[in-house]
C-alpha cells in the first residue's frame, strides 16, 4: 500500500485562520484513495529530523510567533530544513511559513531576522496590512489552476532573481502587492499567503502537492479520481464573488 508521512511544524504557534485544515484535507483526500497517512506534529523544542518525512507543512503566524521560533531554528531545525527542500521534499508554507523559509525578515520597526534561506526571497513589514479574499492562478508547471482563499499580512515578499512565483494575482495583493505575483514554487518548495485554510476548496492544488510527494517516493505516480463536485461548487462560487469584487459584501 502506498503512504506518505507528513510533518506539521510548529503546529502550536503557526497555525493562523484554520491552516491545520490543510492537513485534514490531505489526510482524507488520501484515505478516500486508499492511500495510507501519517502525521506527527513537531512543536517547539527537541531535535527535529526532517528526512525521513515526504512532505512538511508550516503554517501561518504573526511577527510575535516568528519571533519565538528563532531559537529553535537555530537550534539545528533549519539545517534540516534548508536538506530537506535541496533533497526534493515537498512543502507547503502559508503566510508566516513562507517568510521563514525564505532569508530573513524586517519588521516595520526596522527589526532584522536570519530565517532559514532554503529558498531566495526576503520580506520587509509595512505598517499596513494587505487583508482580504484573493485569487491567483498556479503557473503552468504546476498544473495552471485558479486558486482562492484570503490573504492577511503586513509583510511584502520578493523573489531573488530567477525564482519563479507560484502564480499570478487575478484580484488581490499576493507577494507585495506591487508586481502581480504570489507565493513562489522552488523545486518541490510550495510557498503562498494562501488562508481559509486553502486546499479544501482548491482541490487541484491540493492533489498536485500529494502527486508530487508520491512521485517523488515512488517514482510515476497515478492519483485516482474523486467525485469534486462539492468542492469545485465551492471553488467556483468563491471565485466568481472573488473576482467580482462581490466576496467582502457576502459575508
Amino acid at each position: 500500500m502506498a503512504s506518505l508521512r507528513i510533518a506539521h511544524l510548529y503546529p502550536e504557534v503557526l497555525n493562523l485562520y484554520g491552516d491545520k485544515g490543510n492537513i485534514l484535507c490531505m489526510e482524507r483526500r488520501l484515505g478516500w484513495r486508499g492511500i495510507e497517512c501519517t502525521t506527527d506534529l513537531l512543536p517547539l523544542g527537541g531535535e527535529k529530523k526532517l528526512a525521513p518525512y515526504d512532505l512538511i507543512f508550516i503554517g501561518g503566524g504573526q511577527d510575535f510567533d516568528q519571533r519565538v521560533v528563532l531559537d529553535d531554528l537555530a537550534s539545528g531545525t533549519a539545517e534540516e530544513l534548508r536538506a530537506a527542500a535541496a533533497d526534493g521534499t515537498t512543502f507547503l508554507c502559508i503566510c508566516g511559513g513562507f517568510q521563514l523559509m525564505g532569508n530573513g525578515y524586517e519588521t516595520a520597526d526596522g527589526r532584522k531576522w536570519d530565517f532559514v534561506g532554503a529558498v531566495d526571497c526576503y520580506t520587509k513589514g509595512s505598517p499596513e496590512r494587505m487583508i482580504g479574499n484573493y485569487a491567483f492562478r498556479l503557473g503552468e508547471e504546476s498544473g495552471g489552476s485558479d486558486v482562492v482563499g484570503f490573504e492577511n499580512h503586513s509583510g511584502r515578499t520578493h523573489l531573488g532573481s530567477g525564482v519563479k512565483p507560484l502564480g499570478t494575482i487575478l484580484r488581490g495583493n499576493g507577494n507585495n502587492g506591487e508586481d502581480g505575483t504570489e507565493g513562489l514554487r522552488s523545486d518541490n518548495v510550495f510557498c503562498n499567503y494562501c488562508h481559509g485554510p486553502a486546499l479544501p476548496k482548491n482541490p487541484a492544488f491540493c492533489d498536485l502537492l500529494l502527486k508530487t510527494a508520491l512521485e517523488r517516493k515512488y517514482g510515476s505516480f497515478t492519483l485516482d479520481p474523486l467525485d469534486d463536485s462539492d468542492e469545485d461548487r465551492a471553488h467556483d462560487t468563491m471565485l466568481s464573488r472573488v473576482l467580482a469584487g462581490t466576496a467582502e459584501k457576502d459575508q
